[in-house]
């Protein structure tokens, strides 16, 4: 009767969100190579992973989009700042692909005047 219970609360929280599953490693999602093809990397692999592979993951996402606007600098705060939305917008939108979600959270801030071009 107890584990039954048991089995029925955790069946509960689970369907409601709050016990959430154990994060994945992004290494889950390498190829063969030892690759992560970052354009196709969805919004539930960046939410559901560790905090460091987060980190390290739109670390290298920034590098890729200032490398493609020929940029040498680094807004830290406003990268962190992007960071956070872009990981609280995927954990609403896991079906979206995480340069979509850097796309539409980078067209916020600019509209908001929150990005500082240099």
């Amino acid at each position: 009767m107890k584990k039954a219970m048991l089995l029925g609360c955790a069946a509960v929280l689970s369907a409601i969100g709050w016990a959430k599953a154990d994060p994945v490693d992004l290494s889950a999602y390498v190829d063969a190579n030892g690759f992560l093809d970052v354009q196709t990397l969805t919004c539930a692999q960046l939410a559901n992973t560790y905090q460091s592979d987060a980190n390290v993951l739109m670390s290298w996402y920034s590098g890729w989009y200032n490398g493609l606007g020929h940029k040498h600098y680094m807004d830290y705060k406003k990268g962190r700042e992007l960071e956070h939305l872009v990981i609280e917008y995927c954990k609403a939108h896991q079906d979206e692909r995480i340069i979509h979600a850097i796309s539409v959270n980078l067209n916020d801030m600019r509209a908001e005047g929150m990005m500082q071009e240099r």
